[in-house]
């Protein structure tokens, strides 16, 4: 019998600058907050830098790098896929870069990214990061057509959009839950024999991460905003612990 792998858990520190740039200042501080994730276990830490930062600074980025670095925990940048990140990202050099599509008048990331046609604009992008040393992800829909065009590129993962499977449950529609859960245990599958790495993301929550944490081919979760969330009324370290252990026992009981 072989050993269980077990998803591992990034942990998306962007709120943390959402509250504080909600009031200005510097406080809280998001990289104080990727420090209290490294010591309360996340496996790594997730910051977007968008491009009218909204929430992560240049300098933040440039701070997070150097405490990831120190702490031998990997950085995955979320960025969009254009020339000014790309350069900023190319100096960056984390460890792990997710390409997302990126709107203005979006709250959040809604959605993925539609590699299929966009497969010229981002090949080159992801080239040049590869070969800066970067890990390369694509935030898509769990659909063949964006997993087979994202398996095309020199890109090592996808990252699989859970959003509208959380907004289902949160909707209480059973039945599209499922088949969105299905889809994604198709597409994880297909990935993974395309040679991708497989990653969840957008919207998972204590109550419904165990059913995506189970899927076999999930190596890692990317979790934030309910994270920070919970962390106002039980404290950062818990609600890591407790996100750490209901995606384990899920992965366990498979």
């Amino acid at each position: 019998m072989t050993d269980t792998i077990l998803p591992r858990l990034g942990v998306n520190i962007d709120h943390i600058a959402t509250i504080r740039n909600a009031r200005g200042g510097e406080h809280p501080d998001p990289v104080a907050g990727a420090w209290a994730a490294i010591r309360a276990g996340a496996d790594g830490i997730t910051a977007h830098l968008r491009e009218d930062r909204r929430h992560m600074r240049d300098d933040d980025m440039k701070r997070l790098q150097a405490l990831c670095l120190s702490e031998n925990i990997p950085l995955n940048m979320e960025m969009a896929a254009t020339e000014e990140m790309l350069g900023i990202a190319l100096a960056l050099k984390p460890h792990a870069i997710c390409i997302v599509p990126e709107r203005r008048e979006e709250r959040t990331t809604e959605g993925g990214l539609d590699v299929a046609k966009q497969l010229k604009t981002l090949s080159p992008i992801i080239s040049k990061l590869n070969e800066n040393g970067a890990r390369v992800s694509l935030f898509i829909e769990a659909t063949r057509a964006q997993i087979e065009a994202a398996a095309k590129t020199e890109a090592k993962v996808v990252e699989l959009h859970t959003g509208a499977y959380a907004h289902a449950l949160d909707a209480q529609d059973e039945v599209k839950a499922k088949k969105l859960l299905e889809g994604f245990r198709q597409s994880a599958a297909l990935a993974q024999s395309l040679g991708l790495e497989v990653h969840f993301g957008h919207g998972l929550t204590y109550e419904n991460v165990a059913p995506i944490a189970a899927i076999p081919e999930c190596m890692e979760l990317n979790i934030g905003h309910f994270i920070i969330g919970e962390a106002v009324f039980v404290g950062l370290d818990v609600a890591i612990k407790l996100m750490r252990d209901l995606a384990v026992e899920a992965r366990q009981a498979t």
